[in-house]
């Protein structure tokens, strides 16, 4: 699932080392690329999270719907990722953004993929160094892919979800701010549970199992089937791998909340929800 710095150096210098993809991304930022030109590990390869990693825009499907099939193969081709090398994703925002890719070349039947802990501040922080420009590309790959190798949910399997959780920020959830979805507030029977409390130190690197365990139980892990949204279906991907080192499986919604809200017919809650005991 991760990977650390110590142990990506190390692979790096091994026959057959992983393909490594920079997935560097945030909401309202759009020079992903350029920070990748800046500074990267060497050797990555830069994946777009808006045209390699989603699809295109269609009504009701939310900002970042999954990308087809063929769509995602045809990146991880270019990538050069194969079904016998690994591959390796980060970004430099404590996986919230790399996660993505985890998830989607996951369920596209991509055996190993792992996050960097800590993405690119943890490979500085290990006293490695970094490249600048254009990585020179791999050779091609014929990968071929297949989809649903995770499990995905739709709009009513989500609402009807024993446990829902919410992974955006807690004023997002409650509906105090809503910076950019049509609606505020939450699906209705959603917990709380930001992606960023996953997280912890100066380096934001995952929690330690046993204390992401102890989160997710807390959540109603373990009670039944876990489904999980955010805003577009990007960070929900962090939660599902925070979820799946503390030894949990979850689904993810991929329409998520701007796909939830912009239907005007579903309903909607504000404020905080207790979780039931």
């Amino acid at each position: 699932m991760l990977i650390t710095a110590a142990q990506l150096h190390r692979r790096l210098a091994e026959p057959g080392p992983p393909v490594l993809l920079d997935v560097r991304w945030a909401l309202g930022d759009p020079d992903g690329e350029q920070h990748y030109r800046d500074a990267h590990l060497p050797g990555a390869l830069y994946a777009d999270l808006e045209t390699d990693l989603a699809g295109p825009h269609e009504p009701g499907a939310g900002r970042h719907p999954l990308p087809s099939v063929a769509r995602l193969q045809t990146a991880a081709r270019r990538w050069g990722i194969t079904r016998k090398r690994g591959v390796v994703v980060y970004d430099n925002s404590g996986g919230l953004a790399a996660a993505r890719a985890w998830w989607l070349l996951r369920w596209a039947g991509v055996p190993d993929v792992r996050i960097l802990d800590g993405g690119l501040a943890a490979w500085l922080a290990a006293g490695h160094g970094v490249a600048t420009g254009q990585a020179q590309p791999q050779p091609p790959s014929d990968i071929v892919l297949t989809g649903g190798h995770l499990p995905t949910v739709t709009a009513e399997e989500a609402a009807a979800s024993p446990v829902l959780l919410d992974a955006r920020a807690g004023e997002r959830y409650r509906g105090e701010v809503e910076p950019i979805d049509p609606r505020a507030g939450h699906i209705p029977g959603a917990r709380s549970a930001p992606t960023t409390a996953n997280l912890t130190g100066e380096i934001p690197l995952f929690r330690p199992t046993a204390e992401l365990r102890e989160r997710f139980q807390a959540l109603g892990a373990g009670t039944g089937d876990v489904a999980v949204y955010c805003g577009s279906g990007v960070t929900a991907a962090h939660e599902i791998a925070a979820l799946a080192v503390a030894g949990f499986d979850a689904a993810l919604y991929p329409g998520s909340w701007s796909a939830w809200s912009s239907d005007p017919d579903r309903p909607i809650a504000t404020g905080s929800e207790e979780i039931p005991r």
